[in-house]
């Protein structure tokens, strides 16, 4: 039986990492075949494809340019990591996948959702989460609390505004029934319950 695919998804700084390892130690708790994997990233080819987009020099990196490539990250992602995992029945638990182009590049860029859709076909064919989790925040929220950008990383210095639209294109996907929105202005462990709770109501986790 092949296994159970989620993603999470939110701009920066809305608190995905602490989420996942919450997540990844009550999965452990309770025995979960599982694996925890990101975006870009996930294996090594896609790896180096992550070191590329988010380097700060890379200031003349075009639009079209930083969508194939997250394209060409996750395709590789897929084919060596995601697809083994879900057809040996494992939960799958993604940082990232294809709803950030949609919210990235398809609207904060305004490359457009069909042409995040024509780079990403062989992802959404074959390979659609059955879950995906959005830690809603805004993004002058969030940065307060992780107490501004990392200069550094060539997304997160974008700059407040194009934040904001990042954050408006990741509302549009609501109109989608597997993308789910959760309050995460509370504390962490108050998120954290919230997302069990989701997981479980929607059967992917007991």
């Amino acid at each position: 039986m092949r296994g159970k695919f989620i993603t999470f998804e939110g701009c920066e700084g809305s608190g995905k990492s602490t989420q996942l390892k919450y997540l990844a130690e009550y999965l452990k708790e309770r025995g979960v075949d599982f694996i925890m994997s990101r975006e870009p990233g996930g294996s090594e080819i896609s790896e180096d494809i992550r070191r590329i987009i988010l380097n700060g020099r890379y200031t003349a990196m075009c639009d079209e340019c930083e969508a194939l490539l997250y394209a060409a990250a996750r395709i590789q992602h897929v084919k060596e990591i995601i697809a083994p995992a879900l057809n040996a029945g494992k939960l799958v638990v993604c940082d990232r996948y294809v709803d950030s182009s949609f919210a990235y590049q398809g609207y904060a860029r305004g490359l457009g959702e069909e042409f995040i859709k024509d780079v990403n076909a062989f992802a959404l064919k074959e390979y659609t989460p059955d879950l995906t989790v959005f830690l809603d925040i805004s993004p002058m929220e969030a940065f307060a609390r992780k107490h501004g950008a990392d200069n550094s990383d060539r997304m997160e210095s974008q700059g407040l505004e194009f934040h904001q639209r990042v954050y408006e294109g990741y509302k549009q996907l609501t109109k989608y029934p597997r993308f789910h929105a959760v309050d995460c202005r509370g504390t962490k462990t108050e998120t954290a319950k919230k997302i069990r709770e989701l997981l479980i109501a929607e059967n992917i986790i007991d």
